[in-house]
């Protein structure tokens, strides 16, 4: 809790230039070095270029159980007492896992960075990776897809977009992947996919925080300069056809009563402006309540309980969704129709002036917020290296936003958000359902 609170209050980075230091081990490991003395914590994190679309098509799920089964112990440190190692040296740590990348970290006191240090060394080196893990872990990653997925309402949304809009790209299926997969896979699966994924050459190690610098070297060279390097990883390039014709698809879902409306576009990487000038044209379309369609739709004429849109910006693809709850007498149908009327207005009229400097504002504030704590700083140095090749867009990319201009936002509307390029879903309560 003292570290907790330590870390809210002083952890506040400069939103000015975010300064750091990169540089490579011999075995691959990319080190990349952000010193700030403002509060006395430091983070060690290690995001691997392994993600669900790095899986096997009958071996889903295997990344995210590995977010999980790496902290099952290593060689050096008995199962069950990573947690009791961490919280007793007064720190804190979590993993998280996507499409692209699964990231682990821990916040200590700066007095536990070479700690920290080699708990991350221990996870690459000698993770053990044995029978009793694999099954303890598959309950929990049973129980989490339970209670988050099958149990939540609308918990299966984002799985039967990616589902219908996905024909070729590992997006297809859900991060969480496929229980008969995990059930079905063998011991020696997951160690051969430890020893493919989880080395210093697919990796990046951020030390972020109150720390000396030549120490934090010594100590890395220590910890990971040992660790072998990897087999290079071959990645195969996944090519999806353009959508020419309106996908229309249904999922009944047991757990709600209100059905949604969903409308959702295949978009390009992440890396490109065009995906950032969409990331614009979300904000136009539904960030907040002065948004255009809430207002229209949910404020003014009441026909929505609720509506939103967002860009899912991914390393390969995206996908842009919009998503609404109708509220009676009004239909799916009636949604869709209003939803398009305002696109169509995005793609022939130009925003005004105000309105892009508004959006500008908007941005440049979500910007400073992103890079404030030093646990945003890490993560964003971690993934412009690994996703995008360029540390420096965490001070660059905002100069990338300032530049898009009104024709840009129009055009960009223009040619990815039109009926012919789209998933129609209608996501409805459970017949079964309405019966009882």
């Amino acid at each position: 809790m003292a570290l907790g609170a330590l870390f809210m209050l002083g952890g506040v980075a400069s939103a000015q230039k975010v300064a750091f230091e990169e540089y490579k081990l011999d075995n691959g490991l990319h080190v990349i070095l952000h010193n700030d003395p403002s509060a006395p914590t430091v983070i060690t994190s290690v995001m691997y270029h392994v993600g669900a679309k790095d899986e096997n098509p009958e071996r889903t799920g295997f990344a995210h159980f590995f977010e999980h089964l790496l902290f099952e112990g290593t060689e050096n440190i008995k199962r069950g007492e990573w947690f009791k190692i961490v919280t007793g040296n007064g720190g804190v740590n979590n993993a998280n896992t996507t499409d692209d990348r699964t990231y682990y970290y821990e916040v200590f006191p700066s007095n536990n960075l070479e700690l920290g240090l080699w708990m991350e060394a221990e996870r690459m080196l000698h993770p053990v990776i044995n029978q009793i893990g694999v099954d303890t872990q598959n309950e929990v990653v049973k129980e989490e897809k339970r209670l988050r997925v099958d149990n939540q309402p609308y918990g299966n949304f984002l799985a039967e977009v990616k589902k219908n809009i996905f024909t070729k790209h590992p997006y297809r299926w859900a991060t969480i992947g496929s229980m008969s997969h995990l059930d079905a896979a063998t011991l020696e699966e997951f160690q051969a996919f430890n020893k493919k994924f989880y080395i210093p050459n697919n990796a990046v190690l951020i030390v972020a925080g109150d720390f000396k610098n030549e120490q934090a070297k010594e100590w890395i060279q220590k910890y990971f300069g040992p660790i072998k390097k990897g087999a290079a990883i071959q990645r195969e390039t996944f090519v999806e056809e353009p959508i020419t014709q309106t996908i229309k698809a249904k999922f009944e879902d047991a757990n709600i009563q209100i059905p949604a409306i969903v409308a959702a576009y295949r978009t390009p990487s992440m890396k490109t402006r065009d995906a950032r000038v969409l990331d614009m044209i979300s904000s136009i379309l539904s960030d907040g309540k002065s948004s255009r369609l809430y207002k229209k739709i949910v404020d003014d004429k009441k026909m929505a309980l609720q509506i939103g849109a967002f860009s899912n910006s991914q390393e390969d693809y995206g996908s842009y969704i919009i998503y609404g709850l109708p509220q009676a007498p009004n239909t799916a149908e009636n949604i869709l129709a209003e939803i398009d009327l305002e696109i169509v207005k995005l793609q022939t009229e130009l925003i005004s002036e105000k309105d892009l400097q508004k959006l500008q504002n908007k941005f440049e504030n979500q910007y400073v917020n992103s890079n404030s704590t030093i646990d945003g700083i890490a993560d964003n140095l971690a993934s412009y290296h690994l996703l995008y090749g360029d540390v420096n867009l965490i001070n660059t990319e905002i100069e990338i936003y300032h530049s898009i201009t009104r024709e840009e936002i129009r055009d960009i509307a223009k040619k990815y958000l039109n009926p012919n390029q789209r998933l129609v879903l209608d996501y409805v309560p459970s017949k079964d359902k309405a019966q009882n």
